[in-house]
């Protein structure tokens, strides 16, 4: 009776055999019968890993899919890290205000909130913009710069400015106002209503002004004297528009008497 071993000898023999007579070097049988089973692995593998089954990740034709694949994963990504990071932001300065500026309540947070996460809202941007541009309009208001004030307010806050300046221009006055600090700033709410959204903001600030008439003479205010004003705007935007750009659509002052500088459109 043959054993494994005592064949692969007799192949062995069979084969040197063979060999020597066609010329060929002697070639172990045990070699033919691991080259089989390597043959059959290979087979093996290749019907196994070359079968999909509908659960493997896409496969693309070419490089650039696999890029605007990639983009698209990468701006989904961007996207929802940015919103995060600015409502923590919000958060954040509602806990802790920044330099000059604060959010008063829980309502004026979560509407930033909303805002923030319907549109490219940023807190800290629009707290700096807001302070910049009441100093701009109190003073353009003081000057009687349509233009500029035209850039900055709605069409209903515009016109109330407009038809004061006429007034004073009327009466031969003129107005020169200051705004020397902004103390504080601070948003007392914000709403997000369809498409506008609105932020409220209350400043302090320090101003002097002085009103003179026809004759130079000053019928009001003191150009050395410091006081403070305290007002509360409202800036909107709609936040489908193309444009950033976020305008003054409501002033009042913070107490009766207290608007005197500038038309109260509440």
């Amino acid at each position: 009776m043959y054993t494994a071993c005592s064949i692969c000898d007799k192949v062995n023999e069979l084969g040197e055999i063979t060999n020597r007579q066609k010329g060929f070097l002697p070639v172990p049988a045990d070699l033919f019968i691991y080259a089989i089973v390597a043959a059959g692995l290979i087979f093996w593998l290749r019907s196994v890993l070359g079968t999909r089954h509908g659960e493997e990740r896409p496969r693309y034709e070419n490089l650039k899919d696999i890029n605007a694949a990639q983009k698209e994963l990468n701006r989904e990504l961007e996207e929802v890290t940015s919103t995060v990071s600015r409502d923590n932001e919000i958060r954040e300065l509602a806990q802790n205000p920044v330099k000059n500026y604060s959010i008063a309540n829980k309502t004026a947070e979560n509407g930033l909130i909303d805002i923030s996460n319907k549109s490219d809202f940023d807190v800290h941007f629009f707290m700096e913009g807001s302070q910049d541009a009441f100093a701009i309009v109190v003073e353009a208001f003081a000057d009687g710069d349509r233009e500029t004030l035209q850039d900055l307010l709605g069409d209903d806050v515009y016109r109330a400015f407009e038809a004061a300046i006429t007034e004073r221009e009327e009466r031969g006055e003129t107005q020169i106002t200051d705004i020397h600090s902004i103390r504080s700033a601070e948003v007392v709410d914000a709403r997000l209503e369809g498409r506008q959204a609105k932020i409220t903001v209350k400043f302090k600030a320090e101003e002097s002004s002085v009103t003179k008439d026809a004759d130079d003479k000053v019928i009001a205010g003191h150009p050395d004297k410091i006081s403070e004003m305290q007002d509360i705007w409202t800036f909107g935007r709609d936040i489908k528009s193309k444009n950033p750009a976020w305008i003054v659509v409501e002033t009042r002052g913070d107490f009766e008497e207290d608007n005197e500088l500038i038309p109260d459109t509440h």
